[in-house]
């Protein structure tokens, strides 16, 4: 498994982790994270959990309850939208105070995708770039420093039946994403200083899955959900390497969860379809995907397990807390969570405890054990519903729920 100390201090160094130079371990500059695996490095519970949170700002962004926040240093970046345009916004870190925005016009999103107007995904911060994808598919790149606009793609064809919501990632001064929808489309890689095409996998069309990246023997591959499957991507070049068929089954099913990369481990969940564990492994010149378990009742809609000290934890489609041991993919324990109904809920890792946010607004804090559920805190931290996940660094604590960034601390 991933020895979490060495990343730790790796990060505390200054070192580049999945190719983002960090400013320091407490950054979150992309979606789940500096890993994209839902963790929090920089996080130290408290000896005691308190009562209540201390709330130090809210800032009005307009809707977009869907994206979470980037944090990079002192600024954080947030994707929204107001009105008929959708603004990237870079706002102080320490008071809520807005030093720059970008906006463009994009159309209005028709029912039943209304509820969720935009924009999903959340903003790539690196390199001095901050890259968003817009619900309709346009993918920007802005200058970090200013907001000023070094590149925008708004030829996307196609997009998925409910709009956009997979969340771009920077690797390797590559801005990738997987666009399109409806039986077109293709993961795409973007030079980050110009915007020039630099491949297109003409594989299957994105999914409401955001993609991550593993390294197999020595070859760093982007993996991701993809309308009807798992998919296995060369960096270097874009060529296909492997394929694993997960359809959606069932009218409320779809492939949302973001891919938990663990050296050469994948795990992979959907509604109807329970999680699964696949091993990538190089045979001669080709690589081949090996199931090693299925879980069938834990299987997730809206959100993402996140892999602690051997155990996955996520939320099912039906609401529950569960607690799977990513060896042998046997439930240790599950808890029924009032208020997450539909699946909605974002799980995020801080050490010895984990946080669950559903849509309700409360924030559940437990413990990261396999030996039973076991509740340590709980907080209201929005005033409206919460889709995003809550970006923790330090004692800090960023929510943005429908209509607001708020920025919570500990004592």
């Amino acid at each position: 498994m991933r020895n979490t100390k060495v990343l730790t201090g790796l990060a505390a160094a200054g070192i580049i982790l999945f190719g983002v130079a960090l400013a320091t371990a407490q950054d979150w500059p992309q979606w789940r994270g500096v890993n994209r695996d839902g963790k929090a490095a920089g996080f130290t519970a408290p000896a005691e959990w308190p009562k209540e949170l201390a709330q130090k700002w809210k800032a009005p962004v307009g809707s977009g309850d869907d994206a979470s926040p980037a944090l990079v240093g002192d600024k954080l970046y947030v994707f929204a939208r107001s009105g008929g345009d959708e603004v990237t916004i870079c706002l102080n870190a320490a008071d809520g105070k807005e030093l720059w925005r970008d906006k463009h016009a994009v159309p209005a999103v028709p029912k039943p995708a209304d509820k969720h107007a935009g924009p999903r995904s959340s903003p790539a911060v690196a390199d001095g770039k901050v890259v968003t994808l817009g619900v309709t598919g346009i993918v920007t790149c802005l200058n970090a420093a200013d907001g000023k606009v070094l590149w925008r793609k708004e030829d996307v064809k196609a997009v998925p039946q409910f709009y956009t919501s997979s969340s771009p990632m920077i690797v390797d001064g590559l801005a990738i994403a997987h666009l399109g929808g409806k039986g077109q489309g293709a993961l795409m890689a973007f030079d980050l200083a110009t915007g020039a095409e630099k491949w297109k996998a003409d594989a299957q069309p994105a999914s409401y899955s955001s993609p991550a990246l593993m390294t197999v023997d020595g070859t760093k591959t982007v993996v991701s959900l993809s309308e009807k499957g798992l998919i296995g991507v060369a960096l270097a070049d874009g060529k296909m390497l492997w394929e694993f068929p997960f359809a959606p089954s069932g009218m409320r099913s779809y492939n949302a969860c973001t891919p938990v990369v663990d050296g050469a481990t994948v795990y992979i969940s959907g509604a109807g379809r329970g999680t699964k564990a696949l091993s990538i492994a190089k045979e001669g010149d080709k690589f081949a995907v090996k199931e090693l378990w299925t879980n069938a009742d834990a299987a997730v809609q809206y959100n993402t397990p996140v892999l602690e000290d051997g155990f996955l934890y996520g939320l099912t489609a039906k609401g529950s807390l569960f607690c799977v041991n990513a060896k042998d993919g046997k439930t240790a324990w599950t808890k029924d969570v009032p208020g997450a109904g539909g699946g909605f809920c974002e799980i995020t890792g801080a050490g010895p405890a984990l946080f669950a946010l559903p849509n309700n607004s409360q924030l559940i804090v437990f413990k990261a054990s396999d030996k039973g559920y076991e509740e340590l805190a709980k907080y209201k931290v929005g005033d409206a519903a919460t889709y995003s996940c809550p970006v923790v660094s330090g004692k800090s604590l960023y929510v943005q729920d429908q209509e607001s960034v708020i920025l919570w601390t500990l004592p």
